[in-house]
């Protein structure tokens, strides 16, 4: 069996959903599918020009599975993804069968005008989505979402997301007799919400290490080279010794993460779409973070200890727990390991795909 999965505009300096797609391929080769990456190149040609291309390539496509993958940015420079409707209309005229992986499964938020037109924008765009395609997946439980009808259609599912990175299914735990013990952060956000998660680092780091003695804290990923300055000038005088690292590759993000003892998420909410805390669960360890309204098994299933987001203060307090008590930390370790088994390995999620898509 063949598929496609289909992207738009490639995300720089990584692309966490061509990784994604890439992982996926891999584990539906097991099942006897293949899946074919292919993208509307409409950021470099125009959209005239690309939906053309894809209006010929299509035609091949009779009867073949096609799963777009949604991202309101990679539909549209500045989040207003009405194409993508287009896009979706030249897929089912071509008769191919049409799913849509919704990897943005909320509109984005903000507070000035132009932020409430997009906010309209973006659920329209996802509702008419969701009624032209043949089969919807969400990556995070679509009950808890804002958009979608109270009463779900037939041809909606929920499969989370896994890591984008080659962990074996029986990842090993956490060693929690590791000296200094050491924070993992995988990640921060551009602009002001990446300066907001630095300084929730800093003051939960520093609370850990005023309280219990000497940490480690490994900043790795996407952005923490611009947050290093800030990060070392806020531990001056605290007992952490800090690295700092930009985008690794995927083995050596397994390395860093399997030698920590603790994952600090900041990043918003940990939820079954964010990859990056699934990164850390898949790797054995504890994440601390916080809750939301996404948040919901099979995330609570797994090793979190999660705070509501307007009691940033209890943060401080939840890392302390996870690096002091050695028995909730061995549970929490335990938890996220069976988690990544049942749920975020990619022989699970391959294996929903295929119950869909065969």
């Amino acid at each position: 069996m063949r598929c496609i999965a289909l992207l738009g505009r490639k995300d720089e300096p990584t692309d966490a959903v061509e990784e994604y797609c890439r992982y996926l391929a891999n584990a539906l080769h097991t099942h006897n599918i293949d899946m074919e990456i292919c993208r509307v190149p409409w950021a470099s040609k125009g959209w005239p020009h690309a939906l053309r291309d894809l209006r010929s390539q299509s035609s091949q496509w009779q009867g073949q599975w096609v799963l777009l993958q949604y991202t309101a940015l990679a539909w549209s420079a500045r989040g207003f993804p009405q194409k993508v409707l287009s896009v979706l209309r030249i897929l089912k005229s071509s008769a191919a069968r049409v799913a849509i992986v919704f990897h943005d499964a909320e509109p984005f938020s903000g507070n000035r005008l132009i932020d409430s037109f997009r906010h309209f924008v973006q659920v329209r765009t996802m509702r008419r989505a969701l009624a032209i395609a043949d089969l919807a997946i969400f990556t995070v439980p679509p009950q808890n979402l804002s958009w979608p009808p109270k009463s779900l259609p037939p041809q909606v599912h929920f499969i989370p997301v896994g890591a984008n990175m080659p962990v074996p299914l029986d990842a090993s735990a956490a060693q929690p007799s590791v000296t200094p013990k050491s924070v993992a952060v995988f990640g921060i956000t551009g602009g002001h919400a990446g300066a907001r998660e630095t300084q929730l680092i800093l003051s939960a780091v520093c609370h850990a290490a005023k309280t219990l003695g000497p940490l480690h804290l490994s900043v790795f990923g996407r952005h923490a080279e611009l947050h290093e300055a800030v990060l070392a000038e806020g531990l001056r005088g605290v007992p952490v010794t800090l690295t700092v690292e930009g985008v690794l590759d995927a083995a050596e993000v397994v390395r860093r993460l399997s030698a920590s003892t603790v994952l600090l998420f900041v990043r918003g909410s940990v939820c079954s779409r964010r990859g990056s805390a699934i990164a850390g669960i898949s790797c054995g360890l504890p994440v601390v973070g916080f809750s939301g309204s996404e948040t919901a098994s099979p995330i609570t299933d797994a090793g979190v200890l999660l705070v509501p987001p307007d009691r940033p203060d209890q943060l401080n307090d939840a890392l302390v727990r996870v690096l002091s008590d050695t028995a909730l930390r061995a549970e929490l370790c335990r938890r996220s390991q069976d988690a990544h088994r049942a749920h975020f390995s990619w022989d699970s999620i391959s294996a929903r795909f295929t119950a869909l898509l065969v």
